[in-house]
């Protein structure tokens, strides 16, 4: 698969895991792709942490509201019944349970559900943002992102990097699998089939429990 061809194979995936009603928050990147693929009737509300609920589809080229952007800074639409607020409201609901989803992508990840996707040492970086908060905050955490990076696996026995938060991921989709953190370690749920167990075992650190239920991704 293509650098597309895996995006789009995550995104749609991960669609999958949120439920009409759901109050979603997408991090940039690869999730924001993620509503171009809901389910037929399953409705989200997508919050953006820097102060909306009911964020809409992006715009059209040169219809662009240079009032309304997302947390990453790209142009977004709203929703009737939308809200916009102070991002002190927003984090309010974060940090209140509020969101029931949060999509993130990871630099590393381990077996453990560490995270850490917000610096590497001795680079530039913008800050951590809101990631820690929703993280802690949200009900669920999905790490929807590529399986490696120039060929070195990011999901790790233990995360070198600086962690955004301890123990709070509970699936990672990539285009490899779908796996579940839990108290006995990572359990490869699904799998592309296109790929064996052998395969994503290869191009990962940590040990993966392969469920006895195995399925192929749809």
């Amino acid at each position: 698969m293509d650098k597309n061809e895996i995006r789009t194979f995550i995104a749609r995936r991960a669609a999958q895991e949120l439920h009409d009603g759901d109050v979603v928050n997408l991090g940039i990147g690869l999730p924001t792709l993620i509503p171009d693929f809901l389910p037929e009737g399953v409705h989200v509300t997508l919050q953006s942490e820097n102060g909306m609920i009911g964020m809409g589809p992006t715009p059209e080229e040169g219809k662009e509201d240079p009032w309304m952007i997302n947390a990453g800074g790209g142009f977004i639409t709203a929703v009737p019944g939308a809200a916009t607020f102070d991002s002190a409201t927003s984090f309010g609901i974060i940090r209140g349970g509020h969101v029931d989803v949060s999509v993130l992508g990871a630099m590393q990840v381990d077996e453990e559900g560490d995270l850490a996707n917000w610096m590497i040492p001795g680079k530039k970086t913008p800050g951590m943002g809101g990631a820690m908060d929703l993280l802690v905050g949200a009900k669920k955490v999905i790490l929807a992102m590529e399986h490696t990076a120039k060929g070195n696996p990011k999901i790790l026995k233990k995360c070198t990097l600086p962690l955004t938060a301890k123990g709070q991921v509970n699936m990672i989709i990539t285009e490899m699998g779908v796996m579940e953190i839990t108290k006995e370690g990572i359990v490869l749920t699904e799998i592309n089939p296109e790929f064996t167990v052998e395969q994503v075992q290869a191009a990962t650190e940590a040990k993966l429990i392969v469920s006895p239920n195995l399925k192929e991704i749809k």
